[in-house]
């Protein structure tokens, strides 16, 4: 209404008339029980809370549970507002002609329209994937929806580093300039601010003959301790307990195996040692720390110092582990260059626990699920470079070599009772390009440069 006509508009200076009878000819609410105004109830009951009894609650605020068709179903239909309000020409070039303007920006993607969504091409139509990972769903990088999508993936893989954001989210969506996208996202989130050390220069040596030489996963190992850390148990009156955890590093593989060591005593880091070969198998070669770089330090890595530095511990160790044909190494004192790659992992697995958990102590069942969680994402983070073209493979991961897919990924069908000759094209050259990883990682280790910290 405009002020002109408010001028005439006698309700709003004088209010109802029926505000000026007297009370006993105002209307009546049948619908109000006047026993809850009474002084007595007042007294009891806010008027809040009488307002809110008096209305029956909406149906928009009860309880229920979104299924995965509805959560599906959301998702598609934001995608589709992102593609109208950013590639409105793209969409209607592709409903004419099936094709884009070679001046478009998304034209070396080899746009098609899937049920009103726009993917990219690319030369997987035959393999034995999920549709969502052969033609992912095309989002521009400028707008909102792109930026939430890697937020919850960033949330949901414990707060993980470029690499492993940009393989597991490319696995349904295909967001352009992705990578400055996860920089900046990285850059700006609060809890890897909080958590990112300072770095520290220093020079890489020649690697060992364990780390180069191809061989199944977990038989050569690097073993090291990190904590301790607390937790406590489902009784109330439980007190929290300090507790370590064991950390195993195929040296070839760069996969990651957690055990949790309640205390510092041998047993226990033989029981671990137990419980690592139980379902990995028994390696060849353990590297341990000697500990001398942990000299100076508090109370608590002190103890593991002399755990570690003991000369019954080595004899123990070493006696214990002959039995099994293990040969048991400890690299020497005052040289942390020697175990790179398992302080790599214990940097790797503390910055997700500490972005994740925080200061928090959790009950040991949950300490027990955040490490395997941690795990998976350890073994999923990719090894080789990632490419932006979208007709090259996935990255390879230390989870292709423990279960043939990343860990957190979801499951593929099983091909090994399918004859060689039966496979396509596609699945022959996945194999072949698992074979060719030694040869990756061999030229990969040639560089003598500072370690990447995105990597580590």
């Amino acid at each position: 209404m405009s002020p002109a006509k408010l001028q005439y508009q006698a309700i709003w200076f004088d209010g109802s008339l029926w505000m000026r009878q007297e009370t006993p000819t105002w209307p009546v609410n049948d619908d109000v029980n006047f026993e809850q105004f009474e002084s007595a109830v007042l007294k009891e009951r806010s008027v809040v809370s009488l307002a809110l009894q008096a209305q029956p609650p909406s149906e928009i605020f009860s309880l229920y549970l979104i299924s995965t068709e509805e959560y599906d179903k959301a998702v598609i239909h934001l995608v589709q507002l992102s593609q109208q309000e950013s590639f409105s020409q793209e969409l209607l070039d592709l409903a004419r002609n099936d094709e884009v303007r070679e001046s478009s920006k998304i034209c070396s993607l080899r746009p098609r329209l899937v049920d009103g969504i726009m993917r990219i091409g690319g030369r997987l139509r035959d393999a034995p994937v999920s549709d969502s990972r052969k033609h992912p769903m095309i989002i521009h990088h400028n707008h909102p929806l792109a930026m939430l999508i890697l937020a919850h993936y960033h949330t949901k893989l414990y707060h993980a580093g470029q690499q492993l954001l940009i393989a597991r989210v490319r696995e349904r969506y295909w967001p352009t300039r992705i990578r400055d996208l996860a920089r900046k996202l990285i850059h700006g989130c609060i809890s890897c601010f909080r958590a990112r050390p300072r770095p520290l220069d220093q020079l890489m040596a020649d690697l060992p003959a364990e780390r180069v030489t191809p061989a199944p996963p977990f038989l050569h190992v690097g073993v090291d301790y990190c904590g301790p850390f607390l937790f406590t148990y489902a009784n109330r009156r439980s007190s929290p307990k300090k507790c370590f955890v064991s950390i195993f590093v195929c040296l070839v593989t760069k996969a990651v195996h957690l055990e949790l060591v309640q205390d510092l005593t041998t047993e226990a880091f033989l029981a671990a040692l137990k419980r690592f070969v139980a379902p990995r198998g028994h390696p060849t070669v353990i590297l341990c720390d000697n500990a001398k770089n942990f000299v100076g330090a508090n109370r608590e890595l002190d103890e593991l110092r002399r755990l570690l530095e003991g000369q019954q511990f080595q004899h123990v160790i070493t006696r214990e582990t002959a039995v099994e044909r293990i040969e048991f190494k400890f690299i020497p004192a005052r040289t942390p260059n020697f175990g790179g790659l398992w302080e790599a992992a214990v940097k790797s697995f503390k910055t997700a626990l500490k972005k994740t958990v925080g200061p928090r102590t959790l009950l040991f069942d949950e300490f027990q699920t955040v490490i395997t969680q941690v795990v998976a994402v350890l073994n999923s983070r990719p090894i080789t470079p990632i490419s932006n073209d979208p007709n090259d493979f996935e990255a390879l991961t230390p989870g292709y070599f423990l279960v043939q897919r990343p860990l957190t990924a979801i499951a593929e069908p099983n091909l090994d009772s399918v004859p060689t000759n039966h496979l396509s094209s596609w699945q022959t050259l996945c194999s072949d390009a698992v074979g060719e990883m030694d040869n990756t990682l061999l030229i990969g280790f040639t560089q003598s440069d500072q370690m990447d910290e995105t990597t580590g």
